[in-house]
């Protein structure tokens, strides 16, 4: 009998990872048909759709799912949705400042649901610019620490992408995060490549400007929020002003 539990609850969890595969490989192809939409098919002439395709493919989603949003974004195949872009403001538990992006092709629909998880788990919406002002719009690139066989140490990240205009190189343990302006970001992303370091994304995000120390049970809440809202299939990306030490996420893990 525990040998038949064994095999339900792995297969509960694969059930659980394979849901939010397929929702995050659905978020990226939207991203991929949007950037298409915006700047043209053509990944050499449109950096947005470059950097959108890339992440697509680090995350392992098809090349033939990749190469059909790219035709229904540019128009060249059928089928494409109307999406717009919204930003949602709000606070979440302990105060915790939150962006939420959505991409949306029913903009009802996206506000009803957003509010909802947001009231449901701790939140509430705020009034637009009444969150946004604390944070700035800044290219980030995520490049790994361990690159096929070899460790990338942060003197490499900083020697390669300072002239292209990198601000900040911040440690984040198994990868390091190279801050930029969004206008520099290709630069940086270019100068990476040319210097033989291979990255995980790079796109623009929300930085915040302080962040705000959270304890288990703060972190908790805030991490469930964040679940329940990167599982609408509107939510792109959430950006928050939240910090966790590693004592507390240690605390969280146990």
């Amino acid at each position: 009998m525990s040998g038949h539990s064994k095999w339900a609850t792995t297969k509960h969890k694969k059930a659980v990872i394979d849901a939010k595969r397929g929702k995050m490989f659905a978020k990226l192809i939207k991203n991929i048909e949007v950037a298409a939409r915006m700047g043209g098919g053509d990944p050499g002439g449109n950096p947005t759709l470059y950097d959108a395709i890339q992440k697509a493919k680090k995350s392992s989603v098809p090349n033939d799912n990749i190469d059909r949003a790219v035709k229904r974004g540019s128009g060249a195949e059928t089928g494409g949705a109307e999406y717009q872009t919204i930003m949602y403001e709000g606070y979440g538990p302990s105060g915790v400042a939150m962006l939420i992006e959505c991409l949306t092709d029913n903009r009802n629909r996206a506000a009803m649901e957003v509010r909802t998880a947001m009231t449901r788990n701790g939140g509430s919406l705020a009034d637009p610019g009444s969150v946004s002002f604390l944070f700035n719009r800044k290219g980030v690139v995520i490049v790994p620490v361990d690159q096929e066989g070899r460790t990338v140490d942060e003197d490499d990240v900083l020697e390669a992408t300072l002239e292209a205009g990198a601000e900040d190189v911040n440690d984040l343990g198994e990868s390091y995060e190279v801050i930029s302006e969004p206008t520099d970001l290709v630069d940086v992303r270019t100068a990476l490549q040319a210097a033989g370091v291979d990255y995980d994304s790079a796109e623009a995000q929300f930085v915040p400007d302080m962040q705000v120390e959270l304890d288990a049970d703060a972190a908790a809440k805030v991490f469930r929020l964040i679940d329940v809202l990167e599982d609408l299939d509107d939510v792109q990306n959430i950006y928050a002003n939240f910090d966790v030490s590693d004592a507390v996420m240690a605390e969280l893990d146990a």
